[in-house]
């Protein structure tokens, strides 16, 4: 089984030390993924926002998988106010509706307070 990492080109990852997503065999496990728009190293104020970027951000990593949201089986979510996660359920539903994934939403402090949202993602590719 080969192992294959894949970045994002977040200056986090080299910064921190880990990978955007690990792929081992047929399973692709995504790390925390935040909000930012990882090409401007930029982030939107809102947890809304952040909500969307950061799904576009598991949706590249998993296509640089060879995986697509379809595949996705397990989710975390991570928010610092939970009060901010039912106004995210619209893009959770548009990304993740059709593909029902176990889930678990935790409330708790992020690494940088501009964060608002936080997703981590396995999946394994069909």
């Amino acid at each position: 089984m080969t192992r294959r990492l894949i970045s994002s080109g977040s200056s986090f990852e080299a910064e921190i030390g880990y990978s955007r997503a690990v792929v081992e065999g047929d399973w692709v496990f995504v790390s925390g993924t935040t909000g930012f728009d990882y090409a401007t190293m930029t982030i939107a104020d809102g947890a809304v926002a952040q909500c969307e970027q950061a799904l576009r951000n598991v949706e590249a990593a998993l296509a640089d998988a060879g995986a697509t949201m379809a595949d996705v089986v397990r989710v975390r979510y991570i928010l610092p106010w939970r009060e901010d996660f039912e106004l995210c359920w619209p893009i959770l539903q548009r990304y993740l509706g059709a593909v029902r994934p176990a889930a678990t939403m935790i409330q708790a402090g992020l690494s940088d307070p501009r964060m608002k949202f936080e997703i981590e993602v396995t999946a394994r590719r069909r």
